[in-house]
């Protein structure tokens, strides 16, 4: 019996914009974003504190937008949900605003408390980032409020959500966009002062790490790997980005030395839409990093839309992730395996061998254990590329591997494993392949290291029949002796006449002649 797929559209109503997905699900919780959009809508626009009123402009552009959403979701045959943030849950005209849009866009509104959004940004951060074991400590900064929560294993230890936005505390400190001394002073007084407790409470729970979404945070990010690592944007991926407080402080000074809007906007890696609002998003985000105590952050591009989605699969559908985040990484993986047409059971037995050449010979490669599940993942993926032509394969898998979201990986692992896949046959490694050298050299010697045993292992099934049994290696000052048992009656010149033409990049990488010997 096929799988059975739902499409799914949700809406984060936030107070800066709106942002819609529609998503394909199958019955086992696995989703894929089929469509997305957002609107700079800023529903606080005019109140220079708490959010009273929504003004009579903001209220039209909203119903506008979701009813161009609606006709979006309806087109993809899904239905929607609307969640309302900070905004809605502080303004006095907030049931104005629901009825206007119900009457006029045909979509209904469902207004979360601070705590209900921070346990959906959880549900969405844990489908990306793979924190399910760990505790951890999730913020999220949006433009009306800020939330934490301390989770592990899927269960909530402790949320709060505070009046802290970065649209709410330019409008508050910032007349006109324009920063001064005094002003950031006092915005930063008075952040410190909505936060004290709230970091308090959460060191004494106690937490391994910290992940951070949304807009103010992903902006951060993108300025780090711009303003700091002096890198191109165009093709990041910032799910499971980690940058440090030294590069943050290096972007908040940046930031924080350009006066105005118009001199913000040419700050490397930042999007012009959000050149106004982001010094009051830094500010928040510097004295989070300074009370909490944090050396790291990691970036989860998931938020409270996807956890809308997973909050939709587990209470209508009732599909459980219960047990769906104890492997994000492995999860992805397969997930991306299942969507393309290739011997999925050759690279199985390609991966099994990989990872056994990768244990036995820990004291050649001297890699971490972690490089192991970069080894096998890229060896289960390793003919993906087949689905687009059997010539240039490799490249076409490079090419599909590294262009995949893959949540669970930051992008230093992804172009890692989608180069392993590439390399695993025709050309070696070369600093004449430009995406192979624009890499830092540590990353090369581990793409080199990793490919050429995948080399090896795909050889060795070059029927695609199995023969191999019970690989077992040997290293010694000169070479490496491999040794293996071959079925009953089964034949595996083709594998060794293989073996003979692919072990050459092993011998450079590692210096050592490969011998082999059959049982």
């Amino acid at each position: 019996m096929g799988k059975e797929f739902h499409k799914i559209a949700a809406v984060d109503a936030g107070t800066n914009s709106f942002h819609l997905i529609v998503v394909s699900a199958d019955s086992d919780g696995n989703f894929e974003i089929i469509d997305r959009e957002r609107e700079v809508i800023r529903l606080n626009e005019g109140n220079p504190d708490d959010i009273k009123i929504i003004n009579a402009g903001a209220i039209e552009k909203a119903v506008a937008v979701l009813k161009s959403f609606k006709g979006i979701a309806d087109s993809h045959g899904a239905p929607l949900r609307v969640v309302a943030t900070s905004a809605l849950r502080e303004s006095l005209n907030r049931n104005e605003f629901i009825n206007k849009v119900w009457n006029e866009a045909g979509v209904e509104i469902e207004v979360i408390s601070g705590h209900e959004e921070a346990r959906l940004i959880y549900l969405g951060i844990m489908q990306s980032v793979p924190i399910f074991k760990d505790r951890t400590l999730i913020v999220d900064i949006g433009g009306g409020s800020t939330e934490f929560l301390v989770g592990e294993k899927g269960k909530t230890l402790f949320s709060a959500s505070v009046k802290l936005g970065a649209v709410r505390m330019m409008q508050k400190f910032f007349k006109d966009n324009q920063l001064s001394k005094e002003s950031t002073d006092e915005c930063r007084k008075w952040i410190r002062g909505e936060l004290y407790n709230i970091s308090e409470t959460a060191k004494s729970i106690g937490y391994d790490y910290c992940v951070g979404s949304s807009g103010t945070i992903m902006a951060a990010g993108m300025m780090v790997e711009s303003l700091v690592k002096k890198r191109k944007t165009q093709n990041v991926i910032l799910n499971n980005y980690q940058f440090d407080s030294k590069s943050f402080g290096l972007v908040r000074d940046e930031v924080l030395k350009r006066k105005t809007e118009e001199k913000r906007k040419s700050i490397p890696g930042l999007d012009d839409k959000r050149a106004d609002i982001i010094p009051a998003g830094i500010l928040i985000l510097d004295e989070i990093f300074k009370l909490f105590g944090l050396q790291k952050m990691t970036i989860s591009s998931y938020a409270l839309r996807e956890g809308i989605i997973i909050d939709i699969l587990n209470k209508e559908f009732k599909i459980s992730h219960g047990t769906a985040f104890h492997d994000i990484r492995k999860k992805s993986v397969n997930k991306l395996a299942g969507s393309f047409e290739y011997d999925h059971s050759h690279c199985k037995f390609v991966a099994s061998l990989a990872v056994a050449l990768f244990d036995q010979l820990k004291p050649l490669h001297l890699l971490e254990d972690r490089y192991r599940e970069y080894l096998e993942d890229a060896a289960l993926l390793h003919d993906i590329g087949y689905q687009i032509s059997h010539t240039n394969h490799h490249q076409h898998s490079y090419y599909i591997i590294r262009n995949s979201e893959l949540p669970g990986f930051n992008e230093t692992e992804i172009v890692t494993i989608a180069h392993i896949a590439r390399y695993h046959r025709k050309s070696h490694p070369k600093l004449s392949h430009n995406d192979f050298s624009s890499l830092p050299e540590k990353t090369q010697i581990i793409i080199r290291k990793l490919a050429a045993i995948l080399r090896i292992a795909d050889s060795l099934d070059r029927t695609h029949s199995k023969k191999i049994r019970n690989i077992r290696s040997k290293i010694s000052e000169n070479e490496v002796r491999l040794s293996f048992d071959v079925a009953a009656k089964e034949n595996a010149d083709i594998e060794l006449w293989d073996l003979s033409r692919r072990k050459g990049l092993f011998e450079e990488v590692y210096q050592k002649k490969i011998k082999v010997e059959l049982k």
